[in-house]
């Protein structure tokens, strides 16, 4: 088995948690949803803190509960990390007395590894009372790795944090899906954390499965609209630099062969893999390919999926799904009268036009897939 396979049922209370995920065994899969939808319900199921009414929960090659088999690996056996939205470091250790806290297999090379993934160095005698929030997590971040899990749990580890502490630890998130080959299941209710470190998304509601998969469809699924604001509902697409034009500060990111997009110059080597978010209000259609136009990406596609939406009384909007190339979409968003103007329907032949100077840089990361 190469995937996490968690099918569990728990009554919480007047909601009953019921899910049955295979999630990836590599990389970072969020688990995503509205405060009292069941995310730190489900990872504590996970951990061994909260026994499940019935299931089963399978790493590759251990079982950690079974209902059935009446097998139920003890919480200090399962080899789990656990990185809480406080930091819960022992006041009157060090930070390498933290950092070491519970480790049995002494290993100073990995313990190297992990200061230097988290830069931890400096902090290695100080007290916590000493210590940032952002420091803090990061210690905690460590301490967890130090045990040398074969699962990685992290419950809004940056929650608690003010926005420079959370831009502070960030981009350790980031690095370690590069460094720690280990699955790592993220509870968040951040779109923008979902966006910068995710691999894979999976959406709980009232403890049901909403949807879940690669991150990039379920981004830009129905699913996920009630929890972007009309002007932030996007598409999230995966490609690579193909190009950089450094005289005008460009960079172009080929998304599938013979589909490339233009956008502000990335900080990237060439081939690197990137994730852009362009918006579905960024993205027009036309008809036939305009000439002389300052619109640097006008790409030919076909109307995929037209959606009426309905943001008041009296607003309304379409949602088109234009299919790029196969299995590359991106969504835009029109009026209804340009809809019945253009006199479109699924299947229609039109142009895509994105402002390149649209895909701002907040939109542009470097992928760790």
């Amino acid at each position: 088995m190469n995937s996490l396979h968690i099918q569990v049922n728990k009554q919480l209370g007047s909601m009953a948690l019921s899910v049955d995920l295979h999630l990836p065994a590599t990389g970072i899969t969020a688990i995503f949803g509205r405060s009292g939808s069941g995310k730190t319900s489900l990872i504590n199921l996970i951990s061994g803190l909260t026994t499940p009414d019935d299931g089963q929960i399978e790493l590759p090659h251990r079982v950690l509960f079974h209902a059935q088999q009446k097998i139920n690996v003890p919480v200090e056996k399962r080899k789990i990390g656990y990185v809480f939205q406080d930091a819960r470091l022992f006041p009157h250790y060090r930070v390498r007395g933290n950092l070491l806290y519970g480790v049995t297999d002494n290993d100073p090379a990995y313990f190297h590894q992990v200061v230097q993934l988290l830069a931890l160095q400096p902090l290695l005698e100080r007290y916590p009372h000493a210590l940032s929030g952002g420091e803090k997590q990061r210690v905690s971040i460590g301490r967890a790795l130090l045990s040398k899990p074969d699962l990685l749990l992290m419950d809004e580890p940056l929650a608690s944090l003010d926005i420079p502490r959370k831009r502070e630890v960030m981009p350790f998130l980031e690095q370690l899906t590069l460094s720690v080959n280990i699955p790592v299941l993220y509870v968040t209710h951040s779109m923008n954390e979902v966006l910068r470190l995710a691999d894979y998304l999976v959406v709980l509601d009232n403890g049901q499965e909403l949807i879940s998969g690669p991150v990039e469809p379920v981004w830009s699924s129905a699913v996920m609209r009630p929890w972007q604001a009309f002007s932030e509902q996007s598409t999230l697409l995966s490609g690579y630099i193909a190009q950089h034009q450094t005289e005008y500060g460009l960079s172009c990111i080929m998304l599938a062969d013979d589909v490339g997009i233009w956008v502000q110059q990335v900080d990237g080597e060439l081939n690197a893999a990137i994730r852009l978010k362009i918006r579905a209000t960024d993205v027009s259609v036309t008809l036939q390919k305009p000439q002389k136009t300052s619109i640097r990406n006008i790409l030919p596609a076909k109307v995929r999926a037209i959606e009426h939406l309905q943001q008041g009384e009296n607003r309304k909007s379409v949602a088109l799904q234009l299919a790029l190339a196969e299995n590359c979409f991106l969504w835009s968003t029109i009026t209804e009268w340009a809809l019945d103007d253009l006199q479109l329907s699924v299947g229609s032949s039109v142009y895509a036009q994105i402002k390149g100077v649209s895909v701002a840089q907040r939109d542009i990361t470097l992928s760790h897939c």
